[in-house]
């Protein structure tokens, strides 16, 4: 844990949350997939020693009740946005929920997938864009800023974006966060590490934490820009 005041400088930028994947649903059987319950240990000493709070993925129901003891907000993944037993038992727990949009869904059905949560008296919801599949290659995935003006037309429900995912690639990483908080975007997930190259998972998309608080600065900017403050 000696690493952990390098994070201090994730929360003097303006952080308010330390989001990490103790279950990481991969595509691939053979990439790295959390340290499950040893993750969330690890992210509630991390976040207490920093001043931040936690968010992480549940990807099973059975995870819920130990997930509780250390996250101050749950995520539904992308590849389980349409998992309505998962979506109705986070209702039931009262905890905060960020839903990530799925791969190839369409609005309609996200803020369906938001609705089934909400049906158990669960309204701590935040939707996350993270980018939808296209026939696109040079990203990731494809951000949708339109989505974020969409969604604020039709639902009262904060919405933020991930361009860490949506990109795939640091060097994007900036232009897409400046684009979504111009929108109408409430808030950014980034993906930050002290040393990307040595991050186990997403290396080519980690921002190092000097460039994430350069970044935050200009973020900053723009949302002053267009009347809002983050």
């Amino acid at each position: 844990m000696g690493a952990l005041p390098k994070w201090g400088g994730v929360k003097a930028a303006g952080a308010t949350f330390l989001r990490g994947g103790a279950y990481k649903p991969r595509t691939s059987p053979y990439a790295f997939q959390g340290m499950e319950d040893e993750g969330f240990k690890l992210l509630r000493m991390a976040a207490d020693a920093t001043g931040l709070k936690v968010v992480s993925e549940v990807v099973a129901h059975d995870q819920i009740e130990t997930a509780a003891k250390y996250c101050d907000m749950f995520q539904i993944g992308a590849r389980n946005m349409q998992n309505f037993r998962l979506l109705r038992e986070v209702g039931r727990s009262g905890v905060p929920v960020l839903l990530k949009r799925g791969l190839a869904s369409t609005i309609e059905e996200w803020l369906d997938a938001a609705e089934y949560i909400m049906s158990e008296g669960n309204y701590n919801v935040v939707l996350c864009e993270r980018g939808i599949r296209t026939f696109e290659t040079a990203t990731r995935n494809t951000l949708d800023v339109g989505a974020v003006a969409v969604v604020k037309e039709r639902s009262s429900l904060p919405i933020i974006i991930d361009p860490s995912h949506a990109a795939g690639k640091a060097r994007y990483i900036e232009a897409l966060s400046l684009a979504g908080i111009a929108a109408g975007a409430d808030g950014l997930i980034i993906e930050v590490h002290p040393n990307p190259k040595a991050a186990m998972s997403d290396a080519a998309q980690q921002l190092p934490i000097p460039v994430y608080a350069d970044l935050f600065n200009k973020v900053r900017t723009v949302a002053q820009a267009v009347g809002r403050e983050l």
